[in-house]
């Protein structure tokens, strides 16, 4: 499609917008209120820029002051209709009032007039769960959203379309059907009242009219902090309109404004061009509609077929399990009628030793027979059952043991086992979170975990080595280059990594363990070692450190910049030109020797900051000779172009000092840089030696070489790189003119504060 085309086809889709031809009986869920469920009824914009009923954002504040001691609340009086109905939708408000916890929070406290215990505005939005405190003003500082109302309103009218809306002015039973709305005279009109309440010359012909409607706007939108200004300009900061008074001295001084002419024009081509994207994707986002349902069914029956394979797992479990058990109790009724059989045998073998019953009462007999041969017959085998029956009496024991310890099962270890049984599937990935990542001798590496995952037992992190200085090109083919290691298992969201290689790149990966069931790996992530051992150091307080401009925390790893007395004081010298003032301060630990490397953060608001290095000797001019305003052409490192300093620019220097302020970086004139498009940009347009300040800035000193490089320490991309004599004692060096602030890293500050 041409230019030309595209364009048509763009101010075709303005012009229906701006008809209301866009279909809108698909757009329902875009009109409900996400509290009340219902299509919006007077909709409020809150800062977050979402829209909410003005009646649920009253109940919301009513839920958070029903406890108050303020009896000016309108939820304190008996009468007030809060107190009488209760809302159909109580416990989702209140649900939503005490939902604040650990949410960001947006706007400012505020206080109630004429109360003596502070106001809470605070009430969290549906919508992205943010805190909005509404601060003094309340619910007046909110815009009504006339837009979306204009919309519901035409949507409702689509709804309705069988119920026409009538003239006001017509009287039954010649009462018409209403062709126009009044905007101004809020009122709806059949062509004749029309004509007769709106005659041509006269004021009222001007009125704005519209279709039949029941919703009435103001035709002019009022500032909600000046109620008797007109918007007519837009923060782009705050994105909403604010009125002339609000930029002079309100809340929005110091923001970045735009006409509102601008700010319409813009938004609504970008609007137009959004929706215009859309349009065009119709056929891609058919299908896709039409992958999600075929995604929605397979899931539907995968679902299904995995209850199907849960239950056939559990039926096994359950008829091993019966099958066993079926067994066991078995067993235990066979070995108990046996028990019960030898323990009633002996029972009767006992009770046959009783007088005149059984063996005793049958040896009784016997003694009667008078036959000596048949006496001596049968009592010779009598003799022998008797000293047995004696015999057994006086070596009591029961026939079999009544105790069933044998069948007593311990079913602990199965037991834990069923409970550790994991239904939740494979973990999710961890993804590893660069902001909290760090490389230097060793590698302090974290990670997070999706929002709604469950515990899972440990963590595995992996890591290579992709590349270094010191790899042969067969190396990089062997066991040290490529090859996966493991470290020890991890029970929380990081660990450090030690005996990195200097001046390396490695690849990092973590994956997570839940009952021996291991999560995807993580996605890779590449960090770069410095080029040479992290130095040790906190800043000192106590050579040259100016405590009236300066502030140092108590953990010395922070140096904050602010103007004192001292520049007003100053102020009554400075008549023409331009002057500035650095204070200075070191670190605490000195290099004579090897390599070293140390990072810190600038902050971007910081107005002028140089860091490096410097001798022991130019600290000593430094610190006891110092100039409280200097001309620019005093250091070599200025960053002005006089053209004295360039003659000597190029020679070995005690000291280099790089520039940073207002989020750039400034690569000095003439310099020796480390890649030839820096070099370029140094020797051409002065414009093309501002980079913009990385987010954290690293320094390497070799002492040996006698050079100094500046690195963005997030890539390790060498920034700037030059000579510098190296004759004394170097420290790292940091000077700061008006606002600003320096942070050292935490792993170069990590040995200094144990030690």
């Amino acid at each position: 499609m041409s230019d030309s085309e595209d364009m048509t086809e763009f101010a075709s889709i303005v012009e229906r917008i701006e008809r209301g031809e866009v279909p809108i009986k698909n757009i329902e869920r875009e009109l409900i209120c996400p509290i009340c469920k219902e299509l919006f009824t007077h909709p409020l914009i809150l800062p977050c820029q979402h829209s909410v009923c003005h009646k649920c954002v009253r109940e919301l504040l009513q839920l958070n002051h029903e406890d108050s001691f303020d009896a000016g609340s309108e939820c304190s009086l008996p009468g007030s209709p809060r107190s009488r109905v209760p809302s159909p939708s109580m416990e989702r408000l209140d649900r939503l009032v005490r939902s604040g916890g650990s949410r960001g929070s947006i706007s400012s406290p505020g206080w109630r007039r004429g109360s003596v215990t502070p106001r809470v505005t605070t009430i969290a939005c549906p919508g992205c769960q943010h805190d909005i405190d509404l601060g003094e003003r309340g619910i007046s500082m909110l815009f009504r959203n006339f837009t979306l109302e204009n919309i519901v309103e035409r949507y409702r009218q689509a709804a309705r379309a069988a119920v026409a809306i009538m003239c006001n002015i017509c009287k039954p039973p010649q009462l018409q059907e209403a062709t126009k709305s009044c905007m101004d005279c809020k009122a709806s009109y059949c062509n004749e009242c029309f004509k007769l309440h709106h005659p041509w010359g006269t004021p009222k012909a001007q009125h704005e009219y519209v279709g039949p409607t029941t919703n009435f706007r103001p035709k002019v939108l009022m500032c909600p902090e000046h109620e008797m200004e007109k918007v007519n300009m837009y923060c782009e900061v705050c994105r909403r309109p604010v009125c002339h008074l609000c930029k002079l001295g309100g809340s929005h001084a110091n923001h970045k404004v735009t006409s509102m002419g601008s700010a319409y024009k813009i938004l609504k081509e970008k609007l137009a061009k959004s929706i215009h994207y859309l349009i065009s994707k119709e056929d891609q986002v058919r299908t896709q509609i039409t992958d999600l349902e075929q995604l929605i069914s397979h899931t539907e029956e995968n679902g299904q077929l995995a209850e199907r394979r849960a239950n056939e797992h559990f039926e096994r479990l359950f008829e091993t399990l019966q099958e066993r058990k079926s067994e066991m109790l078995r067993s235990i009724e066979q070995s108990r009628s046996r028990r019960l059989n030898q323990l009633k045998g002996q029972v009767e073998e006992y009770q046959g030793m009783l007088e005149n019953s059984g063996l005793v009462g049958y040896a009784q007999e016997v003694l009667k027979e008078t036959d000596q041969s048949c006496f001596v017959q049968t009592a010779k085998q009598l003799h022998v059952r008797i000293q047995k029956a004696t015999e057994s009496l006086r070596t009591f024991h029961p026939a079999a043991d009544p105790c069933f310890d044998e069948f007593v099962l311990d079913t602990s270890r199965e037991e834990t086992l069923l409970k550790e049984m994991c239904f939740g599937g494979v973990p999710d990935p961890p993804l590893i979170d660069l902001s909290h990542s760090r490389v230097y001798n060793e590698a302090s590496i974290t990670w997070r975990l999706s929002d709604d995952h469950l515990p899972t037992d440990h963590h595995v992190l992996e890591y290579r080595r992709l590349s270094g200085p010191s790899q042969s090109p067969s190396q990089e083919d062997g066991e040290d280059s490529g090859v996966w290691r493991a470290t020890d298992r991890v029970y929380g969201p990081s660990t450090v990594v030690c005996d990195l290689e200097a001046d390396s790149l490695y690849s990092f990966r973590v994956r997570s363990c839940r009952n021996s069931m291991f999560s995807p790996y993580s996605p890779e992530v590449s960090l770069h070692t410095p080029p040479s051992p992290a130095l040790g150091f906190l800043f000192s307080d106590k050579c040259g450190f100016s405590t009236e401009r300066l502030i140092l925390n108590k953990r010395r790893d922070t140096v904050e910049s602010v103007a004192g007395m001292a520049y007003l004081l100053a102020a009554e010298r400075v008549q023409t030109g331009s002057y500035i003032g650095l204070d200075y301060i070191i670190g605490d630990t000195g290099i004579s020797q090897g390599r070293h490397y140390w990072a810190f953060k600038v902050e971007p608001y910081s107005y002028m900051v140089k860091v490096g290095v410097a001798s022991d000797s130019k600290l000593i001019e430094w610190f006891h000779n110092p100039r409280d305003t200097s001309s620019p052409r005093y250091d070599h490192d200025s960053g002005h172009d006089s053209g004295s300093e360039d003659t000597c620019y190029e020679l070995s220097q005690p000291f280099t000092l790089l520039t940073l302020g207002m989020g750039k970086l400034f690569i000095p004139k003439a310099s020796s840089s480390a890649s030839g498009s820096t070099a370029n940009a140094a020797s051409g347009d002065p414009g093309n030696r501002v980079l913009p300040m990385p987010q954290r800035l690293g320094v390497c000193l070799d002492y040996d070489a006698c050079r100094v490089y500046f690195y963005d320490a997030d890539t390790m991309r060498c920034l700037y790189e030059r000579q510098v004599d190296c004759s004394g004692t170097m420290y790292p060096a940091f000077g700061l003119m008006g606002s600003g602030k320096v942070q050292l890293e935490e792993f170069i500050t990590a040995k200094r504060l144990a030690f």
